[in-house]
Parts: structure tokens; C-alpha cells; sequence
């Protein structure tokens, strides 16, 4: 209890000093927001990446892929192999079809409207089968496209990145004069960057005969994916792979995610460094500046811990308040921000996302900051002789 109120007291006279070394402090607080606003920054596009793919999957979809491809892109099923997988148990069943949607992608190259730099785009082939599978998707602007028309939809963030993608352009890709006559959205998923438009169309376009690049099933039930997978991968006329949609969304954001954490982790590395030792000057500034104040204090009978852990809680103190004005920074700038990146050969369009979680680790890093860079100060201050520093000035 002894210990408590000499720590207290301390601190308090600690903090009512503190204006008198504003200048100093200032230049912490602003080094623990600007690690904080860059690292928060960086995360947030690991965290909306991650969100928009994950968006994208559900646990009660399945998709099915050529045996060792590892995306839609790569992956080639002959048209037969639908028959098959319709047969298959633990698909379900409306109006006595199964509810089976398959697809083709292809990619394009298409000009942004900003920066005009090519990049590609998911061209994806589909039936009307495919719209209970996905039923997320729906129409927000025109209409559906009719099958066996050149005709196109686009997701909304593809029409907003793209030129020629908007309600009424005309497309010129394959042997084809797409016209755009529906705008669709995902509900923040994947497929908000696709176009979307009818499979025998797209096979034609790309002289792709009936071939197809996956198959989408909704499962009869969450737990009926385990006997479809056993059902279609033992079966000797196919050669394929079988996923839950959700699980294979979350994969291609492993990559991204990985790079992220790499990058992120060094430039908090770097930066962090700066930071601690902005805080190392401030605080032996604090510590000069408190000498005669700290060796009246020990010669009045309070203890080294006490003193070094006063420091400590100072430095510590600069660190929450930095941190938590980078985090508020960076959730004002980045959060909702619109960005795209690549993600197996075509361009996904995603949000940053300043999470709460984000916000805690930014303001735990710039304490842990605060509390390395107030160490060796604060060892200073408890060592310091009593006699040295009630003669300083």
C-alpha cells in the first residue's frame, strides 16, 4: 500500500510537469501516431482483402475443380462431368433439378478508368441455374442478361473501376459486341468484380466447346459435403477436386495475407525503431529536466522502484495517446477506402477495414514502444546519486 501512494504521488507530480517538456513529448506522441497510422494502414488491407474473399464463400457450397488445379483458372471439366455430379448424393434439389452451376472463366484485358493501365478482369459464363447457387447476387441497376444473347451484367465495383463496363456500353471481346444491360452486386464478394454472362455465349465467344471451368453445388445441408466429396472423388469417370466454397475463398486470400504480414511486420519494425528512440530523447529530456524534483523525492525516503516505474508510466502514457490518435488518423483516412489488387491472375476490388482489433494492436505496439524507449531513461533516473541531482539546476 506504502508502495502504491509514493507511485501515485510521483506520477501526479510527474504528469503536472509535464507541460513545462511539452515540445519533447509532442514529437513521441506524434512518432507512436505515425508508426501506429502506417501500420494500422497496412493491416487494413490484409484485413479487407481477407473480408471480401470470405464474403464470398459459403459453408453450404461446394465447388468442384479438376483434380490437382488449385483455381478456377487453371482448372478444364469436360461438359459430361455435369451429368455426373448431378447424380451425386448430397446435392440438393429445387423443383425436382439439382442445384448445380456451371461455369466458365476467362480473363480480359480491360483499361481502369483512373490511372488507364490494362488489367484483368474475370469474364465468367453461367446459366440461370447459377443464380439460387449464388444467391447473394442480385441485379441493382437494368436487368439480367437473356441466355443466348450477347449480352452482359457487371458487378458493380468492376463498373466503377473499368471503362466500357457501365449500363448500355458495348464490350468488343472474343467474336463478340458484348452489350452491358444489368449491373449486379455480391454483397461485397468476389464476384462485384467479375461480368458475368451466359455459358453457351462465353464457350462460343472462346471456342471453348462445351468444356467448363468448375461446378458449383449447393449442398442439401452443412453436413452433407463430406459425402458429395467422397461420392465424386472416388468415382472413376471424373478427376476432380472438391471444396467447401467458403474454404476455397479463404485460400486465395493466404498469399495476400502472408505478404501483408510480411511487409506489415517490417515496416513496424523499422518505424518502431524510430519511434523508441524518439522516446529514449524524450524521456531522458524528462528525466534531466525532473532531476532536482526526483533526487528530493528519493532524499524524502521514496524508492528507486518507485521513481523508474514513474518514468516508465510517463513514457507508457505517451505511447496510448500517440497510438490512439495514429488509430483514430488511420480510421478516418483508410477505413471504407476503395483499392484493388491482384489475386490469381485478375483484379479483385476491395475495401480497407480499420477493425476494432486493428485499433487495440496499433495502441498495444506504440505502449510496448513507449515502455522499450522509457527503460533505459528510467533505469537512469532510479540510479541517479541524490546528492548529483539536488545540485543540478
Amino acid at each position: 500500500m506504502r508502495w502504491l501512494m509514493q507511485f501515485a504521488a510521483v506520477s501526479a507530480t510527474s504528469l503536472r510537469s509535464l507541460h513545462r517538456r511539452l515540445d519533447s513529448s509532442l514529437v513521441a506522441i506524434v512518432g507512436f501516431a505515425g508508426v501506429v497510422l502506417v501500420v494500422v494502414a497496412v493491416l487494413s488491407i490484409r484485413a479487407g482483402f481477407h473480408a471480401t474473399l470470405a464474403d464470398t464463400g459459403s459453408p453450404g457450397v461446394a465447388i468442384i475443380l479438376h483434380g490437382g488445379t488449385g483455381t478456377e483458372v487453371d482448372s478444364i471439366l469436360g461438359g459430361q462431368s455435369i451429368h455426373v455430379i448431378a447424380q451425386a448424393p448430397g446435392v440438393a434439389a429445387s423443383r425436382g433439378r439439382p442445384m448445380l452451376s456451371p461455369e466458365l472463366l476467362v480473363q480480359l484485358d480491360l483499361e481502369k478508368r483512373i490511372t488507364g493501365t490494362v488489367a484483368d478482369v474475370s469474364f465468367r459464363g453461367v446459366t440461370p441455374e447459377a443464380f439460387p447457387v449464388h444467391d447473394r447476387i442480385h441485379i441493382v441497376a437494368g436487368r439480367n442478361f437473356t441466355p443466348g444473347l450477347d449480352e452482359i451484367i457487371v458487378g458493380s465495383q468492376a463498373a466503377r473501376e473499368f471503362r466500357g463496363l457501365r449500363l448500355g456500353d458495348v464490350l468488343a471481346s472474343g467474336t463478340y459486341r458484348w452489350k452491358v444491360v444489368g449491373i449486379f452486386e455480391d454483397g461485397g464478394g468476389l464476384h462485384d468484380s467479375e461480368i458475368w454472362t451466359s455459358l453457351p455465349m462465353l464457350q462460343a465467344a472462346y471456342q471453348r466447346g462445351d468444356s467448363i471451368s468448375s461446378v458449383y453445388a449447393r449442398l442439401s445441408d452443412t453436413d452433407a459435403f463430406n459425402t458429395l466429396k467422397d461420392a465424386l472423388i472416388h468415382n472413376p469417370q471424373l478427376s476432380v477436386s472438391v471444396q467447401r466454397e467458403s474454404h476455397y475463398f479463404a485460400g486465395q486470400a493466404r498469399d495476400m495475407a502472408l505478404f501483408i504480414d510480411i511487409v506489415g511486420g517490417v515496416i513496424a519494425a523499422l518505424m518502431g525503431g524510430g519511434a523508441v528512440f524518439g522516446a529514449v530523447n524524450t524521456m531522458y529530456t524528462a528525466v534531466a529536466a525532473r532531476s532536482k524534483e526526483i533526487a528530493t523525492l528519493r532524499a524524502l525516503g521514496f524508492g528507486r522502484a518507485v521513481v523508474l516505474a514513474s518514468v516508465l508510466m510517463e513514457a507508457m502514457a505517451l505511447g496510448i495517446v500517440g497510438g490512439a490518435c495514429g488509430g483514430s488518423t488511420a480510421y478516418a483516412l483508410f477505413n471504407g477506402f476503395e483499392a484493388t489488387t491482384y489475386n490469381q491472375f485478375s483484379v479483385v476490388a476491395f475495401r480497407f477495414s480499420v477493425t476494432p482489433h486493428l485499433l487495440v494492436v496499433g495502441v498495444t505496439y506504440a505502449l510496448l514502444l513507449g515502455l522499450i524507449g522509457g527503460l533505459l531513461p528510467a533505469v537512469r533516473a532510479a540510479r541517479m546519486p541524490i546528492a548529483a541531482g539536488l545540485r543540478s539546476a
